[in-house]
């Protein structure tokens, strides 16, 4: 048997995080049985389904790299098969139609709630025969369910599940425009395409059930149900946009790599023993569904943002390099050009151990493209200037000018013996400097900055602040 998962969203907006996990959980099950993961789009919903949310669904998948296998499909264009399946139905007597009009129903509801029971159907219409129809009054087509005794489903995380057949209802598989409902229409494609594994939210639990017997009216075999459970904010509650963002694209525009957040994802209701940091071959390898969890899972985005600072310090440095340039040339004022982008590649292995997303180190690399500007913007680092700081800058520039060989040693000796001359304190000749240099009080090491920002761009820094001051 050749496995085959399915990724189902509904395009009425962004790719959010729970669903991304779903389609984590069955994109790494197929891909660790060498089966098949494909891509349906639900969007019967016209009203709500927009083209623009069918792209960011295929935008954020891309982005976490969670291929999928063949085209994406549309729910919308099977929608006659669907009703042809309803229609077998009601021949084999696996379905009937219901004449009730809007009024009984109503009727119905306010009986229920009054004797405090479930809103259910009441089967009038079951046995009728469709002679005693009424006269222009448009039937639905409603499933045959069972009504005594019960079913168990043997559900892949959350163990033997059992429902009495009273809770279940004569749900309506065609309305009364002949449109098939959700429930006919996401049985029928997952059969036609050959589904083994029902991997979702464990909000669809109830469902399970009428798609079993659904199953089971049509002859098929269902496939296996795995409901995994919900992810919380932390205050408990399920994670909504009060927590903060929500989908994968505002977590990628806020600096976050891809595999660090499939990473997280990943351990979201999962694990592997004590292994925190899981790449995406041992994640293929290992991942299976008895090591799911059973309870909901804690969004908790302080470990998203360690678990990506770990990534961003394993990455390659050109990988890293390329990702903020482009972030610094999607800005509105900066440009980088080829010597820029080789100064930040110098800088990545110094800065991205003070950083824990790609905004954090595009933040930290600009001064590697931009000069800082007095005034300076951080105002600790415009104090020191206005204090003397920028005074101190003379001396610092006449040394730096006798230093042709520009290297480390060279540098931290010349200044060290400037400071040792005007009996200060290293800091007091080193912090001037590294503000000339970067505009900010803290950076990577001052003697690093230099020589990747090299002689002439040093002495520059340093001589524009000093002819501002004696402006």
């Amino acid at each position: 048997m050749t496995v085959v998962t399915r990724f189902p969203p509904s395009p009425t907006g962004s790719l959010h995080i729970g669903s991304a996990r779903t389609a984590l959980f069955n994109w790494l099950y197929a891909r660790n049985h060498n089966g098949r993961f494909i891509l349906r789009v639900e969007d019967t919903d016209k009203k709500r389904s927009t083209t623009e949310a069918v792209e960011s669904i295929f935008d954020g998948l891309t982005w976490l790299g969670l291929d999928w296998d063949g085209d994406a499909t549309f729910q919308s264009q099977s929608l006659d098969r669907h009703a042809q399946v309803a229609k077998e139905l009601l021949s084999s007597g696996m379905a009937y139609r219901c004449y009730c009009t809007p009024k009984e129903l109503d009727e119905m509801r306010v009986a229920a709630k009054a004797k405090g029971k479930r809103v259910f159907y009441d089967r009038r219409w079951r046995d009728k025969s469709e002679d005693e129809a009424p006269e222009g009054v448009p039937g639905v087509v409603r499933i045959k369910m069972p009504i005594a005794g019960e079913t168990t489903i043997h559900d892949l995380v959350q163990g033997d599940v059992t429902v009495v057949h009273e809770q279940l209802d004569d749900f309506i598989l065609l309305r009364a425009d002949g449109s098939p409902t959700y429930m006919l229409s996401v049985v029928v494609d997952d059969y036609d395409a050959g589904v083994t594994h029902v991997i979702r939210g464990d909000d669809h639990l109830n469902n399970a059930f009428r798609q079993y017997h659904l199953y089971r009216a049509a002859g098929w075999a269902h496939p296996e149900y795995a409901h995994i459970p919900l992810i919380h904010g932390a205050d408990g509650q399920k994670l909504s946009k009060r927590h903060g963002a929500t989908s994968v694209q505002e977590y990628r525009d806020v600096g976050f790599l891809p595999e660090a957040l499939r990473n997280y994802l990943l351990r979201l209701g999962w694990s592997h023993g004590d292994d925190e940091v899981v790449d995406t071959a041992q994640a293929i390898e290992w991942f299976n569904l008895e090591n799911v969890g059973r309870s909901p899972s804690r969004f908790d985005p302080a470990k998203l943002e360690n678990l990506n600072a770990n990534y961003l310090r394993e990455t390659d440095a050109k990988q890293i390099t390329s990702a903020i340039v482009e972030r610094l040339n999607a800005s509105q004022s900066v440009t980088v050009d080829a010597t820029g982008e080789k100064r930040i590649e110098a800088a990545v292995p110094h800065i991205v151990q003070r950083a824990k997303t790609l905004v954090d180190l595009s933040a930290l690399a600009l001064f590697l493209v931009v000069a800082p500007t007095f005034p300076l913007t951080e105002a600790k680092a415009d104090k020191i200037l206005k204090n003397g700081g920028a005074k101190v800058l003379g001396s610092i520039a006449v040394t730096l000018r006798s230093i042709s060989d520009w290297t480390e040693e060279n540098l931290d000796a010349g200044l060290r013996r400037r400071a040792e001359e005007l009996e200060l304190g290293f800091g007091k000749l080193a912090q001037p400097l590294r503000v000339a240099l970067t505009g900010s009080t803290a950076s990577p090491g001052i003697f690093d900055v230099m020589v990747i920002l090299g002689r002439d761009e040093s002495l520059s820094r340093v001589t524009s602040l000093l002819d501002f001051e004696t402006e």
